[in-house]
């Protein structure tokens, strides 16, 4: 639109009237501060791409890292494993012998390889922890993988889970769900990294008919009483009873592995009132007990639950 310092007189004039407030350096001066924008604003947008750029490069120089086979692996060992939160596990195909002192290993990993473990299940519906560690100095993106259709993973309910910038000496928490009453399989679990094909670890799960079945399946989140006996899992010394109100899954109230334990527990249509349910064994890396307390005098130690579910308050 034109400006109101734009003449607005006839072409018959032959000066016309300049408007008030403009002479003959307001178009230079214009111009100036016009350019003096313009080359701070080339140069701002200049920082900026500038920066873009750095931080794709960073970025993608740390994904082809990240793809770096030698950079997955710790000692020889691509830089994750996983087992079942049960204490059911042993070594897979017998390929190692499991360590006598579990807390006295000097090895970044907690197990020395991968595992087979048991799932003794209560029917359709019941559910199963898998448990997986990044113990490498870098993260990871890893999709896990079931090779049955009798189990998905709760979070996706698929046979299929990414695990997307799985974070370095942290721990990862992967539900199952039994989709079929099967009474006896065994499955195999891949954890394999997105990009390195070859970069695979493997837990068989055992999946079998337990003998005490009960209808009703704790989810995670439900509210649920519990009985428990907590014992060193290398001296057998039992470290405490008790009961205490638990919420199946991740319970901020108590360590990680305790209300992870919770999950899996099953009940009659009662729920609990008259009778109590199904129990179960856990056994508790430190890194989902007390690893992360210092000074703790359980710090180092590896810990097996016995829960068992009195009552369900909430499906």
């Amino acid at each position: 639109m034109p400006g109101s310092w734009m003449a607005d007189t006839s072409e018959e004039e032959e000066h016309p009237t300049v408007p008030l407030g403009i002479n003959e350096m307001t178009i230079p001066r214009i111009a100036l501060v016009m350019s003096v924008v313009t080359l701070s604003a080339i140069l701002v947008m200049t920082s900026i791409i500038g920066w873009s750029v750095y931080t794709f490069l960073n970025d993608f120089e740390d994904s082809l890292d990240a793809g770096d086979p030698a950079v997955l692996q710790v000692d020889g060992r691509w830089g994750w494993e996983a087992h079942l939160l049960f204490d059911t596990c042993s070594p897979l195909a017998e390929a190692w012998e499991m360590p006598e002192n579990l807390s006295g290993q000097d090895d970044v990993f907690f197990y020395p390889g991968e595992l087979s473990c048991d799932w003794p299940h209560q029917g359709t519906g019941d559910h199963a922890v898998i448990v997986l560690y990044n113990r490498a100095d870098n993260n990871v993106d890893l999709m896990l993988s079931l090779d049955s259709t009798s189990v998905a993973f709760s979070e996706s309910g698929e046979s299929t889970l990414l695990v997307s910038g799985f974070q370095s000496n942290s721990t990862f928490f992967a539900p199952i769900d039994l989709l079929e009453d099967v009474d006896e399989e065994t499955i195999l679990l891949n954890a394999s990294h997105v990009t390195v094909v070859d970069a695979v670890v493997s837990l068989e799960i055992n999946i079998i008919r337990d003998s005490n079945q009960e209808p009703v399946h704790s989810d995670e989140g439900d509210s649920m009483q519990v009985h428990y006996r907590v014992w060193d899992a290398d001296n057998e010394t039992l470290l405490d009873e008790g009961d205490l109100p638990l919420n199946a899954g991740d319970d901020s109230r108590y360590i990680d592995g305790f209300g992870w334990s919770g999950l899996g527990l099953d009940i009659g249509q009662d729920r609990g009132l008259l009778s109590p349910g199904t129990s179960h064994i856990t056994l508790l890396p430190p890194a989902i007990a007390y690893g992360a307390s210092e000074e703790h005098f359980l710090q180092d130690s590896w810990l097996r639950f016995e829960l068992e579910i009195t009552s369900l308050t909430a499906l």
